[in-house]
């Protein structure tokens, strides 16, 4: 089956540049003109990914961005004239998972969709840390025994935590490693997926038990709880 992607941008201009790309390479494409058309749609044609324009009648794309992520964890690239870095924060705080400011290249389009999906790939362990259980089989999260609505960027950055627990990641290193190299620059991204990490995973958010950061360094996993992995 197909992949879906559901494009959200009342420009035809671009929605009449990528739609024919997208379906050429092979994914099927819905459209909606305006916010409130795209939380419908989105209901009803359950897509793979979302692509996000901010400015936007009806709705704009931050208020249809915070309502998709009360329920879902698909993931949401934003595609946008405005490119200052407020806003780019402010998306990514909402639940964004990449960035893409107009004018665009569609290779470079097709590559950060191609890169979010291949996130949901999934690896061959169970990591076990107090109250939470990191299930890397399915990409769920557990604590206290309830499932954590974790986005794909978000779930990847708490991997990378996860998989070098045993030292200090740095906020460069985290970002090449789940972005790609092209972001090196781009360290408030982290920044930004960390504190919703934290509000979601952390008894207290504020004085954080999980994802510890080491000042000028960057976070580390903390695993001072018994941990244990299991293959299935």
């Amino acid at each position: 089956m197909s992949q879906r992607i559901l494009v959200v941008d009342d420009d035809p201009g671009i929605v009449a540049a990528i739609s024919p790309a997208l379906r050429a390479q092979g994914y099927d494409v819905a459209i909606a003109s305006d916010g409130e058309a795209a939380l419908h749609l989105f209901q009803q044609y359950a897509p793979d990914l979302i692509l996000l324009d901010l400015v936007m009648p009806a709705l704009n794309g931050i208020a249809v961005c915070q309502q998709i992520r009360q329920h879902s964890a698909t993931p949401i690239i934003v595609v946008s004239v405005k490119g200052a870095e407020a806003d780019i924060v402010t998306a990514l705080d909402n639940g964004a998972d990449d960035y893409l400011v107009k004018p665009f290249r569609l290779s470079e389009l097709l590559a950060r969709i191609r890169a979010v999906l291949r996130r949901g790939q999934t690896t061959q362990a169970r990591i076990y840390c107090a109250d939470l259980v990191i299930d890397t089989n399915r990409r769920v999260v557990l604590r206290e025994g309830k499932l954590v609505n974790l986005t794909p960027i978000e779930y990847a950055v708490l991997a990378e935590l996860v998989a070098h627990r045993d030292g200090v990641v740095t906020a460069r290193q985290i970002v090449q490693r789940v972005w790609g190299p092209q972001y090196l620059d781009s360290t408030d991204y982290v920044k930004g997926v960390i504190r919703r990490l934290r509000t979601k995973l952390e008894p207290d958010p504020s004085h954080p038990r999980y994802i510890i950061t080491e000042p000028y360094v960057g976070y580390r996993f903390n695993d001072s709880a018994t941990i244990q992995e299991s293959a299935e």
